[in-house]
């Protein structure tokens, strides 16, 4: 067998081993190339270049915007703000079990929305969703498998809603693959593609994703009633869920502090980068800062500073790992030619750049079901983005990368959602009790699996839903 499908095939068995990701990809990596050294086939002189490789990563202006937007989705959870937040739009909107809780519903979701556009911190989202908003929906009458589905789907929202960290990866892999491509062709002078484009052109698709849970909230209250075992469960639900409840309501003063508090972010943060005033990281500092001014005195109080550094550092040093590990593993790839297998696979398909994009997609879909969004993100978007930006379409133009990395990041969401190995699922699974069954958990994802999909396919049709946004802002 070649040698690079055996480097492929040893990444993905280490992966699927449970090997740490970072690791799996670059340590992994490394040996085989020297194994494929001794074996006269690979050029050592290449991995003279890892050093730089990494250098580059870690130093890169761009990527340093996530640890600050980690830490400050991790302020505003620890601070209690989105807490209190939730708390108070449960008790404003439960609309009692005559109605469905489709008040509720739709209540949690303008909520979720509001949090994946000042955080973008998924598991903070899922958690907090689900310990303050599942009980209440379950004793709205909803359904335990929809109430849960809508909890994790909702807190998944950070993942293509502006400022999400897949955008500012996706971002770092598109714009090192268009650059790349440009340069191959002889246009030295490149026009570059930045995060700003993708949070501009992500906005537009969130928010009809938002819009088609809503929809789907308004129209599964016609369903028909549940079963007795249903019920049974939902009961077991909401009495698991009342001891994790938030034991103090919220007062109106605390609630009004906190929505102002999220809309100053949302202004601050995403306004600033929508309208050119300050580059991605840059906008996270301010974010982080307007954070700081607002929780300080909270997050004092409490003692939650040093954890709360503790696990910023954490969270960004494995984000790190990953796409440091995944830099590793392309390079090498390429040094056994997967790069050339790759374009000769896609030039041989049916359908042309199209069924290139499509086969694309399905891969990018099934390994969602296996693994980790970040995983995929850096994994395989370096090996094929410089492939499919480089084929023409059916016009002779090329593919706008723009609109290809929202149709990335709109699959790579469904990764967190699709059992059995969803992150969001695991984040869920976490403070859901035990009487909620792991088959009425994925029966309640999978409706907005296929929403999300349906996005998915619409933006493919229509390319300006993703790129007339950032065209009006940037002139791209």
């Amino acid at each position: 067998m070649p040698f690079d499908l055996l480097l492929v095939l040893l990444a993905f068995g280490s992966l699927w081993l449970r090997v740490p990701v970072g690791l799996a990809l670059g340590g992994t990596s490394i040996a085989f190339a020297l194994f494929g050294v001794m074996m006269g086939a690979f050029d050592g002189a290449l991995l003279y270049a890892i050093p730089a490789r990494v250098f580059g990563t870690v130093s890169a202006e761009l990527l340093t915007a996530i640890p600050l937007f980690v830490l400050m989705g991790l302020v505003l959870e620890r601070s209690g703000l989105v807490a209190d937040l939730i708390a108070s739009s449960v008790r404003l909107s439960d609309a009692g079990a005559a109605k469905g809780g489709v008040r509720l519903q739709l209540a949690v979701i303008g909520v979720g929305v509001l949090l994946a556009a000042s955080t973008g911190i998924v598991g903070a989202s899922v958690v907090t969703l689900g310990l303050l908003a599942l009980a209440p929906m379950i004793r709205a009458g909803v359904p335990a498998a929809r109430a849960s589905g809508l909890v994790v789907a909702t807190g998944t929202l950070g993942q293509i809603v502006p400022p999400s960290i897949v955008l500012i990866v996706l971002g770092d892999q598109l714009s090192n693959a268009y650059r790349t491509v440009q340069l191959d062709a002889g246009n030295f002078a490149p026009d570059s593609i930045t995060v700003s484009d993708l949070f501009a052109a992500g906005l537009v698709p969130g928010l009809i994703l938002a819009a088609a849970y809503m929809a789907y909230a308004l129209v599964s209250r016609h369903a028909a009633a549940t079963s007795t075992a249903d019920k049974a469960e939902n009961l077991a639900s909401a009495l698991g869920k009342q001891q994790h409840a938030n034991p103090t309501e919220p007062t109106l003063r605390r609630t009004v502090f906190s929505a102002f508090v999220l809309v100053a972010l949302l202004f601050s943060v995403l306004g600033s980068i929508l309208f050119g005033f300050a580059a991605p990281s840059e906008a996270a500092s301010v974010g982080l800062l307007v954070a700081l001014v607002f929780t300080g005195r909270r997050l004092m109080k409490a003692r939650a500073i040093p954890s709360l550094l503790a696990d910023g550092a954490h969270l960004s040093s494995a984000i790190f790992f990953i796409i440091v590990g995944a830099s590793v593993f392309a390079l090498v790839f390429r040094g056994f030619g997967g790069d050339t297998r790759l374009e000769g696979i896609f030039e041989a398909l049916p359908g042309g750049t199209l069924g290139a994009l499509f086969f694309v997609m399905v891969a990018v879909f099934v390994l969602g079901f296996f693994l980790e969004f970040l995983e995929i993100c850096t994994l395989v978007v370096p090996l094929v983005a410089p492939i499919l930006l480089a084929m023409p379409m059916a016009d002779g133009s090329a593919m706008n990368p723009v609109w290809l990395g929202i149709l990335l990041a709109l699959n790579l969401q469904t990764s967190f959602l699709t059992p059995p190995f969803g992150v969001s699922l695991f984040y869920f699974r976490s403070i859901a009790p035990a009487g909620l069954s792991d088959l009425t958990l994925y029966r309640g994802v999978m409706p907005f699996v296929f929403i999300q999909l349906a996005v998915l396919v619409l933006v493919f049709a229509v390319p300006a839903l993703a790129t007339a946004l950032p065209n009006a802002l940037f002139g791209r």
